[in-house]
C-alpha cells in the first residue's frame, strides 16, 4: 500500500523511492498523527484476520501518544494477558527448575566421585597398598579399624559356630528320640519271648509221661504178687 503523504514531502521521500519512507520518528505532528490513524486501522485489521483466518487468540493494545486506549481481542483483553502471564510464568519456572535439576546432578556427581575415589584409596590402604602417602596418623586410624574389624569378624565366626553346634546337638537329640519312640512300640513281643519255657523246664502239674508209665508198671507187679499170695 502506497503512502504518498506519509512522513511529509521533500528531498528524504525522493531518496528513500516511490511508497517508501524512512523509518524514523516523524518530526511534523500533523503527518504523524495521519500515519498514526492510517497504521493503527491497518493493524486492527490484520488482527482480526490473522483471529479469523489461523483460528489464534489475538489481543492487541494501542496507547496513542496523547495516552488514548486503542484495542482488539477475538476473546477478551484481560483474559488473554492473564493467559500470557500463566505461560510466561510457566517457562520462567520450567527454566529455572531444569537449571536447578542440573546443578542438583552436577554437585551430586561431584560427591559421588569424590566418595568411590576415597573407597578406592581405603580398600588399597586395607590391602597394605599406597601406604607411602599416609601419615603416622593416618596409619594408626588405619590399625585400629583393621582391628576393630578382626573383631567383629571373630564375634560373627563364634556365632556361626555355635549355631552349628547347637543345630547338631538338637539333630542328635531328635534322632534319639526317634529311636526310643521306636524301642517302646515293641514291648508286647519282647515279654512275649520273655515269658516262655525253656526246654528243660515244665509245670509243677505237669509230670513226664515216662515217669507215670514205670510207676503204673511198678504198681501192676504188686498187685500180681499179692493176688498169687491168697
Amino acid at each position: 500500500m502506497e503512502l504518498p503523504n506519509e512522513g511529509g514531502e521533500g528531498s528524504s521521500q525522493k531518496k528513500m523511492g516511490r511508497g517508501k519512507i524512512e523509518i524514523k520518528r516523524i518530526e511534523n505532528t500533523t503527518n504523524r498523527q495521519v500515519t498514526f490513524c492510517k497504521r493503527r486501522n491497518g493493524l486492527l485489521k490484520k488482527a482480526y484476520e490473522l483471529s479469523v483466518l489461523c483460528d489464534a487468540e489475538v489481543a492487541l493494545v494501542v496507547f496513542s501518544t496523547r495516552g488514548r486506549l486503542y484495542e482488539y481481542a477475538n476473546n477478551s483483553v484481560r483474559a488473554t494477558i492473564e493467559r500470557y502471564k500463566k505461560a510466561c510464568a510457566a517457562s520462567t519456572n520450567a527454566e529455572s527448575v531444569s537449571e536447578a535439576n542440573t546443578q542438583f546432578y552436577q554437585q551430586e556427581s561431584s560427591k559421588l566421585r569424590r566418595q568411590i575415589r576415597d573407597i578406592q584409596n581405603l580398600n588399597r590402604h586395607i590391602l597394605g597398598e599406597a601406604l607411602g602417602s599416609l601419615s603416622l596418623k593416618e596409619l594408626k586410624n588405619l590399625e585400629g579399624r583393621l582391628e576393630k574389624g578382626l573383631s567383629r569378624v571373630r564375634s560373627r565366626k563364634e556365632i556361626e559356630l555355635q549355631n552349628h553346634n547347637n543345630y547338631l546337638r538338637a539333630k542328635i537329640a531328635e534322632h534319639e528320640r526317634a529311636q526310643q519312640q521306636q524301642h517302646n512300640l515293641m514291648p508286647d513281643q519282647t515279654m512275649c519271648d520273655q515269658s516262655l519255657p525253656s526246654s528243660q523246664a515244665y509245670d509243677r502239674n505237669f509230670f513226664p509221661v515216662n515217669l507215670l508209665g514205670s510207676d503204673q508198671q511198678q504198681y501192676s507187679r504188686q498187685d500180681q504178687t499179692a493176688l498169687q499170695l491168697v
